[in-house]
């Protein structure tokens, strides 16, 4: 397979996954994405010192991360039942993109299954196929779709 291991995300990784994060956002909102690094960074930072719970990367060796997965375990405030949100998920343009983007989504689902979650939801946009494709492939399926009407395209 790859000889990349997946660790808990630390401190030292903020810039890189403040790097992801403005990817995902300039893939997710194009012209509206927030992808300032300084601002990524603050937010990664802040969610970090909250929980780093369900932070992941994926590394070869000491190299920087080539991979970055974050999901949280959260309560339906209306049903009372757990639920696990991939929040995100991002994986440098590598020969082994694929690889590694299947290496951390089972780390996900390994980390809550060790919490007991059984329902495990994440959100794509549309035109992500390679990230829609990895979903399938794992077993999900699209239970929502959102529309957007852009106003100033008028």
């Amino acid at each position: 397979m790859t000889d990349f291991q997946v660790r808990p995300a630390v401190e030292s990784d903020l810039r890189r996954l403040a790097e992801f994060e403005a990817e995902i956002a300039r893939i997710s909102f194009q012209d509206d994405a927030i992808d300032d690094l300084d601002v990524q960074e603050k937010r990664m930072a802040k969610a970090m010192a909250k929980s780093a719970e369900g932070m992941f990367v994926a590394c070869r060796g000491d190299e920087p991360a080539a991979g970055w997965l974050w999901i949280t375990v959260n309560t339906n405030p209306m049903s009372g039942q757990r639920y696990a949100n991939f929040r995100s998920l991002a994986v440098a343009e590598i020969p082994e993109r694929t690889q590694v983007g299947e290496l951390l989504l089972q780390a996900g689902l390994d980390h809550v299954d060790a919490h007991g979650v059984t329902e495990v939801v994440g959100k794509v946009f549309s035109g992500n196929l390679p990230m829609r494709v990895l979903y399938r492939q794992f077993g999900f399926e699209a239970a929502h779709l959102t529309m957007k009407l852009d106003r100033r395209k008028r």
